[in-house]
């Protein structure tokens, strides 16, 4: 299995391809799928929001086997979420975790207008989405940004972060292999405009 850094370098170059409409050819599928049968060795770890804007296997433009990927509203992180991310860290060796939030993002939005001003009783599923999100953008509604664009910016990267940092401190597997296997967990944020991901939180020095 790859390094994070390694991980890190074939996940910028796939969204390079991507960016530039150069991704490759998976004519191969049949082959692929049927090598996989066995087992599977998934170079990343993509902790991702459900959005359908926002396909991780084709935003990193990597192919069957290459990704595992959870997807959830919001990229929140629950013990579900912790949960697979220890699975497939322990099970194939994973070396790389990223939190992967977007610009537009529906959940982060809702959130903001339900704390500004409640204007409807949500199902208890939902208002857990919400809650989970809470913490990360309760702060950035102190009226000091008034532009609501940028509000909903700055709440996109603050909830990356709070999910990278829970993934980080809220699970002793983690921490662990993070300690003693080299394992890392970076934010990023997809740009729904321009396809291109920008890592940002937790990023190793070159």
């Amino acid at each position: 299995m790859i390094s994070g850094r390694e991980a890190l370098r074939a996940l910028r170059e796939g969204n390079e391809r991507f960016v530039s409409d150069q991704r490759r050819d998976y004519a191969d599928n049949t082959a692929r799928r049927r090598a996989l049968v066995a087992q599977q060795e998934p170079f990343a770890i993509i902790l991702g929001c459900s959005d359908a804007r926002v396909p991780a296997e084709m935003v990193f433009d990597q192919g069957l086997g290459d990704l595992f990927v959870i997807r959830v509203a919001g990229n929140i992180v629950a013990p579900s979420q912790v949960g697979s991310v220890e699975f497939a860290a322990e099970a194939f060796g994973t070396r790389l975790v990223v939190v992967l939030g977007h610009t537009h993002c529906g959940a982060i939005h809702a959130t903001l207008q339900q704390l500004a001003r409640p204007w409807r009783e949500q199902s208890r599923n939902l208002s857990s989405i919400v809650d989970r999100i809470r913490p990360a953008v309760e702060g950035l509604l102190d009226g000091r940004v008034a532009d609501v664009t940028e509000l909903e910016q700055r709440a996109v990267r603050a909830n990356i972060r709070m999910s990278a940092d829970h993934l980080r401190h809220g699970s002793e597997v983690l921490e662990q292999l993070i300690r003693k296997d080299g394992l890392l967990v970076l934010g990023a944020e997809y740009s729904v405009d321009s396809g291109v991901v920008e890592f940002f939180d937790g990023v190793p020095p070159d």
